[in-house]
């Protein structure tokens, strides 16, 4: 096979070869590569964590059971964590991330101080509607980034903060908490691409 249902299908098979869950664990596995943002010990919140591959990715980057560290999947779907690649330090939460409060977030990391890394891989279901997947998918990425780091401070033109206000106003349960991210954290979120912006 080739093009990219040929790629699509390597890494498919490469992911039940290794006992990854779904293929997307291999999208961790290079940000990891590259950027080294999940340390031994590290406390990571992975929204929108269904099937579970980088729940398994950032297990396996926590280090020994010793140096601790824990990984708190949400999803609006009840996920059974993996038994590849997982261990205790890995649970699973059923819960809608555009209605969980900072406060309930940061109770479930250790010592509720919240977390060092969150990663958000929420996806919408695709209608096929590209103008709509991507407002729900910007809409999607916007709550973890302020699920993160709380209300979102604009410094660019009054028209741009207020439309930003407004839309963290309608996105955010509870805008004025501080986010749950550590300081010095790490945040990965993912938008689906606009195919009207040229790569780069």
């Amino acid at each position: 096979m080739s093009g990219a249902t040929g790629t699509a299908d390597f890494f498919y098979c490469e992911a039940l070869r290794l006992g990854y869950v779904a293929r997307s664990a291999f999208k961790l596995i290079q940000i990891q590569k590259h950027h080294k943002i999940i340390t031994p010990g590290a406390a990571v919140l992975d929204l929108g964590c269904a099937p579970g591959a980088w729940l398994q990715v950032a297990c396996q980057n926590l280090g020994p059971l010793e140096k601790g560290g824990v990984v708190i999947g949400v999803d609006v779907k009840k996920v059974k964590v993996p038994s590849a690649h997982c261990d205790s330090r890995v649970r699973t939460v059923c819960a809608n991330v555009m209605a969980l409060m900072k406060q309930q977030a940061r109770a479930m990391s250790p010592q509720e101080r919240g977390f060092s890394v969150i990663l958000s891989d929420m996806c919408p279901v695709v209608s096929g509607i590209t103008t709509k997947d991507e407002a729900i998918s910007c809409e999607l990425g916007m709550r973890a980034l302020s699920l993160a780091v709380g209300k979102i401070k604009v410094r660019e033109s009054a028209d741009y903060s207020e439309t930003m206000e407004k839309f963290q106003s309608c996105t955010d349960p509870d805008p004025d908490e501080d986010g749950v991210l550590r300081h010095g954290g790490n945040l990965v979120i993912k938008f689906l691409e606009n195919g009207d912006v040229p790569g780069t």
